[in-house]
């Protein structure tokens, strides 16, 4: 079971250049579609292990891991923002 956050949208991290890509494209797409969240940037190894990922930057959408070890682009980060209708 992964640990419960505020944050509907989480990026997750070490603090390497994709993972701030991530962030920054994950805070686009939010914007671009008008939602009213938080995304939060995880960079904790125990909350990051706690949801499985083994491959960073990861992408959790409302405690569901949708991504990981990928740069998604803004435009991929809404279209898993709409299926999840976030």
């Amino acid at each position: 079971m992964a640990p419960k956050s505020g944050a509907a949208i989480q990026v997750m991290g070490t603090g390497c250049a994709s993972c701030h890509t991530l962030l920054e494209n994950t805070q686009e797409a939010v914007r671009s579609l008008g939602l009213n969240v938080d995304v939060e940037y995880v960079q904790d190894m125990a909350t990051i292990a706690g949801y499985g990922v083994m491959s960073l930057p990861a992408l959790v959408v409302h405690g569901k891991v949708v991504s990981t070890g990928k740069v998604l682009k803004p435009a991929q980060i809404e279209a898993l923002l709409k299926d999840g209708k976030e």
